[in-house]
């Protein structure tokens, strides 16, 4: 069964992958979303061009394969690309065996408990907290992520004094039954992480997320080492042995890789099982309602050392108006605070033919 076209359907924001077989077998995967009409024309260039004609169902070798053709273009580019490739693969093996995504990695069709994740910095502290308890009503959440500090912002917080008003008055509003976690998306030097995490931890907050530029693993460490709470990270990080320092290191708490930046579900399982091995916690990064989200749902449902929730963005049209009409039918529902992945083939969702009919195409064939 050889791979005998690759399709990409494409805007700014997100790019859907087709992949067709010599027998007509069909895969939707999707690359990372964000500058994702550059990303598929590396599907085609730089990925498409040594998939075509291989089997598609040895996904392994197929991703294997590809990289060492690019070997000169080790990266995040060519692992968002190669993402939507690989996605692909495994929605058309599972249309095939007529199983779910996650009974083909070793898991089962079920529930996942979800923590409601703010996206948003420009948000006053109380109409933060009045929107979480809203939503912790309405879908039952009893946990929540919202942001401190301010993106990769070298100590300054979004406007002066937000961070130490956020936290007390999310948590007051919340109550002490609900699980906090914050982000700092790297904005914090090790002396100032180090005091926000005190500030976090006499509020009950769980889980401190990309204290300092993640990129600086020293800094990172220093703060992981000094605090009580689970210091957090990852969602960058692509390269295998990058990973294998972190994990090694002890550089966090719970390791967050993204299925999409590294480049599909064969590599985020390599990363799971080195966590699994270290005894530290998988609670991947799934940031926004495209597919990202769905292959996190199957990953969770199958790995022994995933984390206790999944990640779950609670922002809508007026945040991300991208994620509008993407799928026939909308495949995330909350019910009591869960996600519930079901027993359809593959990931058990299929785009939108009026998004793909407005969308920018590309076609790679044998």
């Amino acid at each position: 069964m050889k791979i005998s076209s690759v399709e990409t359907f494409s805007n700014e924001f997100v790019c859907f992958v087709k992949v067709t077989t010599n027998d007509g077998a069909i895969g939707w995967g999707q690359v990372a979303p964000y500058h994702a009409d550059i990303t598929a024309q590396i599907v085609h260039r730089q990925v498409a061009v040594h998939a075509l004609n291989q089997n598609a169902l040895e996904i392994t070798h197929v991703i294997n394969h590809v990289l060492e053709r690019e070997h000169k273009f080790p990266g995040s580019h060519l692992y968002r690309a190669l993402g939507g490739v690989e996605t692909a693969l495994w929605d058309l093996r599972g249309r095939l065996e007529g199983k779910a995504v996650c009974e083909l990695i070793g898991g089962t069709p079920g529930t996942i408990r979800a923590y409601g994740s703010s996206m948003k910095r420009d948000i006053t502290p109380q109409d933060e907290a009045n929107r979480l308890e809203k939503l912790k009503s309405s879908l039952g959440f009893d946990a929540f992520k919202f942001r401190v500090g301010s993106e990769c912002g070298h100590d300054q917080d979004e406007w002066p004094g937000r961070t130490e008003e956020i936290v007390p008055t999310v948590r007051k509003a919340l109550g002490s039954e609900t699980d906090l976690l914050v982000d700092a998306n790297s904005c914090y030097s090790p002396t100032r992480a180090i005091e926000v995490g005190q500030l976090l931890q006499s509020e009950g907050v769980i889980h401190f997320e990309e204290p300092c530029p993640y990129w600086e693993f020293e800094q990172t460490r220093q703060v992981t080492d000094a605090l009580d709470i689970d210091v957090t990270g990852g969602e960058q990080d692509c390269e295998l042995a990058t990973w294998q320092r972190m994990v090694d290191e002890k550089i966090v708490d719970i390791i967050q890789p993204d299925i999409c930046y590294l480049g599909g579900m064969t590599r985020t399982l390599k990363v799971a099982k080195m966590g699994e091995i270290a005894g530290l916690p998988c609670t991947p990064h799934c940031a926004n309602l495209s597919m990202v989200t769905l292959f996190t749902m199957h990953l969770l449902r199958a790995i022994p050392n995933a984390g206790k929730y999944l990640e779950f963005s609670i922002e809508g049209s007026d945040y991300y108006p991208w994620q509008e009409n993407l799928f026939v039918d909308f495949p995330f529902t909350i019910e009591h605070g869960k996600a519930r992945v079901t027993d359809k083939p593959g990931w058990g969702a299929e785009p939108n033919p009026t998004w793909l009919a407005h969308s920018t195409y590309a076609r790679s064939s044998v």
